[in-house]
């Protein structure tokens, strides 16, 4: 795919975009959609309904019982890097009911990020378990809810059972930058991962 910019000087010049698909993935009400809001360049696509009196049986609100609205399909966000690289960001559902849709999203996807909640380190264990068993790379990314118990990173990847080399990462979703260190690692570790299939088909 390839698209024209100009330099204002004369007729525009073609480059290359690499598109990179990422999901955004965990528990219900761990802070996905702000993710891909806080750091999209275009107004995100959300697919969000209100809680109801219905879904409150089904859904834990547990430590989140404010919470208002809910996730059913997916969230959408674009973020440019450079001229080159543009990454599309797919935020998924939480809830139970809605893991169906995992497996389409994951179509093509090069990297996730699964975002974790201290206070319910259990709701990210099915995330973590997805990327895993299809040999996703994928990074945590522990958001750090006001209140909330603080772990250093050894402790994080002891309570998920994770890989020594799996990076984790602190950050407040509700900040930019914050958010942006998150697919800043998550695009390192991408391309360590690259870097040692590489090594090792050689």
């Amino acid at each position: 795919m390839a698209f024209a910019i100009s330099d204002g000087l004369g007729a525009p010049e073609l480059h290359e975009i690499q598109a990179v698909k990422l999901l955004i993935a965990g528990g219900f009400g761990v802070g996905k959609t702000t993710l891909v809001s806080s750091v999209s360049e275009i107004p995100p696509l959300r697919t969000e309904e209100r809680l109801s009196d219905i879904g409150s049986t089904v859904d834990d609100l547990a430590g989140i019982e404010s919470k208002m609205t809910t996730t059913v399909a997916l969230d959408f966000g674009r973020i440019t890097l450079d001229a080159n690289i543009v990454l599309y960001l797919f935020g998924t559902p939480g809830q139970n009911r809605f893991w169906f849709m995992w497996r389409e999203l994951s179509v093509g996807v090069l990297g996730a990020v699964v975002l974790a909640d201290t206070r319910r380190m259990q709701d990210c264990f099915a995330a973590v378990d997805f990327f895993e068993s299809r040999n996703i790379p994928f990074v945590v990314a522990v958001n750090c809810f006001d209140g909330a118990d603080l772990y250093d990173e050894d402790e994080v990847r002891g309570a998920l059972d994770m890989a020594p080399d799996v990076p984790v990462q602190f950050c407040d979703v509700r900040n930019r930058d914050s958010a942006k260190r998150v697919l800043v690692r998550l695009l390192e570790y991408l391309m360590t991962v690259a870097t040692a299939d590489i090594v090792a088909d050689q």
